[in-house]
C-alpha cells in the first residue's frame, strides 16, 4: 500500500480554494470506485489556534492510499481526472505530491 499526500496549492482567495473544494465533491465518490483505491481525503486546516500549528489558507492536502504505483498511475490517467484537472486549472497554482511507504514494518 502507498500513501500519498498531495499538497494543492490555490490561487489567493478563499473562492479559489472552495471552487477546488466544490469539484472534489463529485471526484471523489467516482475515484472511490477506481480498482486499488483505498481512500481519497481532501483536508484543510483546522483552525485551532495553537501555537505551534502550521496553516496554509490557500491549500488543500489530499490523503490518498493505493493498493500499488500501477494503480496510482492509471487514475492519474482517467478521463475523469483529466477533467479535473481543467476544470481547476484556473485556481491551482501547483501541486507537491509524495508518495509514501511504511517507515517501520
Amino acid at each position: 500500500m502507498l500513501t500519498v499526500i498531495a499538497e494543492i496549492r490555490t490561487r489567493p482567495g478563499a473562492h479559489h480554494r472552495q471552487a477546488v473544494l466544490n469539484e472534489f465533491k463529485t471526484l471523489v465518490p467516482v475515484v472511490l470506485q477506481e480498482e486499488g483505491c483505498h481512500g481519497y481525503t481532501p483536508m484543510v486546516d483546522e483552525n485551532t489556534s495553537l501555537d505551534f500549528q502550521a496553516t496554509a489558507p490557500d491549500s488543500i492536502v489530499m490523503v490518498e492510499v493505493w493498493e500499488s504505483a500501477a494503480h496510482l498511475k492509471a487514475h492519474l490517467e482517467t478521463p475523469h481526472m483529466k477533467a479535473f484537472g481543467e476544470k481547476t486549472k484556473n485556481d491551482v497554482l501547483d501541486m507537491h505530491i509524495r508518495i509514501l511507504k511504511p517507515g517501520i514494518a
